[in-house]
Formats: C-alpha cells, structure tokens, sequence
C-alpha cells in the first residue's frame, strides 16, 4: 500500500519530466509504429456533397515509405499512391499511367480531401524538421495536456509556419493539431477522437481534419483494422506492386 501511493506521488512528476521530443516521438509512434499495416474509411465532407472511400495502407518508418490502396468505390478501386522519400507517384487503374507528382503539385488536395499530397510525402518529419517547445498544460475534453508549439527549423522545406499539438498526459495519445500558415493564420486543425484497443494498443481510431480556408470543409479517418511492428516485404514498395492490377 505504501509503494503504491509513492508511485501515485511519483507520476505526475514523471509525467513532468518529459520533454516536448519526447513527447511528440512517443505520439507519433503510438499511431504508427515502426511498421503498420491498416484499413481506413475516409470521408470527405463539403456543403454540397459528401464522399466516401475505404482504402488499405502500408508504412515503413525506418524506410520512410509507405503504399496506399484505394479499395472501395467500385469506379476507384485499385488506385495506387506509392511514397519513397519526399517523392510520390500516382497509379490510376482505368487508364493503367503511373504519374509522378511534381513538387509544384504537392501543396494540392490529396484525392480531393482536406489533406495534401505533401502531407503524405513528408508524414514522417514532424520530429525531423520542427523545433517542439513545451508551453505549459491544459484540460481538452476533461483530459489534462500537454501543449506544444512545433516550429521549422531553418533548412527544413516544409509547409506550415507552426503547429500547437495538444497531447493526453497519462497515455500520450493526441487530442488536437492547429495548424498555421507562415502569416501566423489558422489554415486547418486535427480532431482524434474515438480512443479504443486496436492492434494491440490503445489509440485514437478516428481522425478528423476540419479546413478553415474553406468554410464547411472536413475530412474524417477511420481506422477499421491495423497491425503494427509487423514484419512488412519491401516488395511491397516497389512500382511492379504499384501497378500491379489487383
């Protein structure tokens, strides 16, 4: 009885001892693993309509690629987004072309979503090419977080002028993302929510990207399955699989 109320004193010191790095690495591997594996459904909300399409993934932290298999509607199906690098290509199924996207392109709308092809190709450099400073703790959603200001460093070639992340203290689990163009406004913001078990840990299934630019404009991802820390062929990010027809 004694240790355990120490360890309930010690905690929340532990808790404070964090630093913002750490913070964000422990985030970020959370909901994606060293590797993953997964299927989502996206929907596309606008004011005059709304679009949905399920899609399979595949990640590799350390190789920095990743594979994304649109499944679902019928007349999409088997589009393909292959992502090396910074680099991304394009498979379109009807016309059986692989179109590499160009750096004047990457700002543009992912498949018509409110993400970006850039937000694909640099999905790994949050940690890699921003400063996180720790502003201090707040309750979103009756949950005590973090608060953390993420800036560019100086050689890094990104798009955003800054980004604040709130951050769950007891689990590590993300709340919201702002972020901001170089001018300091508020281009859009990330929503988790839906925490539950999958893949053996607990995590935020649901993702939702609301665009401030474009008034009644969001997105939402929902994790269906994943697996992470699983062994991935690399194979599996290669353009003989990109366009294979399936």
């Amino acid at each position: 009885m004694i240790r355990f109320s120490f360890l309930m004193l010690l905690l929340p010191l532990l808790a404070q001892a964090q630093t913002a790095e750490e913070i964000v690495r422990k985030s970020e591997s959370l909901i994606k693993g060293t590797t993953s594996r997964g299927t989502y459904r996206m929907t596309i909300v606008t004011p005059e309509y709304t679009r949905e399409m399920e899609m399979r993934t595949w990640w590799d932290d350390k190789a920095d690629k990743s594979l994304i298999h649109i499944t679902a509607p019928k007349k999409e199906a088997g589009n393909k987004w292959l992502k090396i690098g910074n680099e991304m290509w394009n498979y379109l199924k009807a016309t059986e072309t692989t179109v590499k996207i160009p750096p004047s392109m990457m700002l543009q709308s992912w498949n018509g979503s409110d993400f970006t092809n850039d937000d694909l190709a640099r999905e790994s450099s949050l940690e890699k090419d921003y400063t996180h400073t720790l502003l201090g703790e707040e309750d979103i959603n009756g949950e005590r977080c973090w608060k953390i200001a993420s800036v560019p460093k100086a050689d890094a070639a990104v798009v955003w002028g800054k980004i604040y992340s709130w951050v769950r203290m007891k689990d590590f689990i993300a709340s919201i993302a702002q972020f901001y163009d170089e001018k300091g406004t508020l281009m859009r913001y990330m929503v988790y929510s839906g925490i539950k078990q999958l893949g053996g840990r607990t995590l935020p299934t649901v993702w939702t990207m609301h665009n401030k630019s474009k008034a009644g404009h969001r997105t939402e991802f929902v994790i269906l399955d994943a697996a992470f820390d699983i062994p991935i062929p690399s194979s599996m990010f290669s353009f003989r699989e990109l366009e294979r027809g399936n």
